[in-house]
């Protein structure tokens, strides 16, 4: 319950403790029931050079055909000089749960003599859905605004064994701050176990270098230990070394599974001893496609907006409203939390402390009080005692008048 306060000074919130329902703990039910009924959507982007299989691996992730694979262009055809861009748009639904995916292949990249300005193509087509969505925004009637960010962008690296190439190292530094950065090593049953151990603490090492930034899965505070164990293992993951296969192939032991046979023996896609394709699917689609989408809008998105409107000139005061990034904002709560808890330790310490005292006044007021009628119990029967001992000397004595004087005392 918050009692409303004046308009300068926030509005103190007084916690209570319900006794009865009232019915709010069914909020999550309302809106999954409203998530389902509208259904969700994803726009993943797929960059890499030719015949690094993306395709293939699109289809591998969502179990469907999606995009179908290019044919190579004749010798005598004439090609593209520059990165084309091409939307591929798919409504899956999977036990009553519908999914708009957009995909965003990227023909022609790396294919060029010259790919000094191969990422310009793809840099534009983010931004530009980010100036549609800002569009959406800024419309007098937006009852529905279509999310066409591009929430993931998953980077096809060449399983040469090597560290990253220039081209690599100039796409990612200049699109990480722009879009969720998911780099991938094509094609990994082309290397073995330790080829592609070596090669991903190489890629690791440029990313960290050239300060690019790539995806993490975030770690809340109320996470319980198995989330907070699987987030870690996605992030010592990356980049991951993955295998597309979308036919099914038969094990030496009969099994039917998606995979890739060769004479030595059957790849398993699913397998994650095979590869790492369990694991890029579950940060794309199984558990972390909303930490995907709240980062586009809440860090990406909010970032790309806010240097926008700056170069437009829009001015904010800031008395009126000071933006905070969402993390800044998550940690201030945490803070002011724990110094509540802090100062409600230190009261209940101090009530304890003061029972405690009261306690022990009465404790030692009882002891004296004891002591005291003790003492005087202890003089009235030594007083006693005196006077029968003095009775029965006399009795001793032998005395008939004093006999005859102690019995009529």
């Amino acid at each position: 319950m918050t009692v409303q306060g004046s308009s300068t000074t926030p509005a103190p919130v007084i916690r209570k403790k319900i006794t009865g329902h009232v019915g709010f703990s069914n909020i999550p039910n309302q809106v999954r029931r409203k998530s389902v009924k509208n259904g969700f959507q994803l726009t993943a982007m797929v960059v890499g050079e030719s015949g690094l299989g993306k395709s293939t691996l699109i289809n591998t992730l969502f179990n469907s055909t999606i995009c179908v694979p290019r044919v190579p262009l004749h010798p005598a055809e004439e090609r593209p000089t520059t990165v084309a861009i091409e939307n591929i748009q798919a409504d899956i639904e999977e036990k009553g749960i519908r999914l708009r995916l957009t995909v965003v292949d990227t023909p022609g990249f790396g294919d060029f003599v010259n790919n000094s300005a191969s990422w310009d193509p793809i840099l534009q087509t983010i931004e530009q859905r980010f100036e549609a969505y800002l569009a959406q925004e800024h419309s007098v009637r937006r009852s529905k605004i279509v999310d066409t960010r591009v929430h993931a962008c998953i980077y096809f690296i060449q399983p040469t064994g090597h560290s990253l190439k220039q081209i690599d190292i100039e796409f990612m530094r200049r699109l990480h701050d722009k879009v969720n950065l998911i780099p991938v090593i094509a094609k990994a049953d082309t290397m073995t176990e330790d080829e592609i151990a070596d090669a991903k603490a190489l890629i690791t090492s440029d990313l960290a270098f050239h300060g690019i930034r790539i995806f993490q899965p975030p770690i809340y505070d109320d996470d319980d230990a198995e989330s907070i164990a699987e987030a870690e293992a996605l992030a010592r993951a990356a980049p991951f070394a993955v295998v597309g296969a979308a036919r099914a192939v038969r094990t030496p032991d009969g099994r039917a599974v998606r995979g890739r046979a060769y004479p030595w023996g059957v790849v398993e896609v699913d397998n994650p001893a095979h590869c790492d394709f369990g694991l890029l699917r579950a940060m794309l689609v199984r558990t972390h496609m909303e930490a995907l989408r709240a980062r586009t809008a809440d860090v990406l998105y909010e970032t790309w907006r806010t240097q926008r409107l700056l170069a437009m000139g829009v001015v904010q005061d800031p008395s009126v409203f000071e933006e905070t990034s969402p993390v800044e904002r998550m940690r201030e709560e945490r803070l002011m939390h724990e110094a509540r808890l802090a100062k409600m330790e230190a009261a209940m310490k101090e009530v304890f402390r003061e029972k405690i005292e009261i306690q022990e006044k009465k404790l030692k007021q009882s002891e004296v009080d004891l002591y005291a009628r003790h003492k005087e119990m202890k003089d009235a029967m030594t007083k006693q005692w005196n006077q029968l001992k003095e009775k029965q000397r006399q009795l001793e004595s032998g005395s008939p008048d004093a006999r005859k004087k102690t019995f009529l005392s």
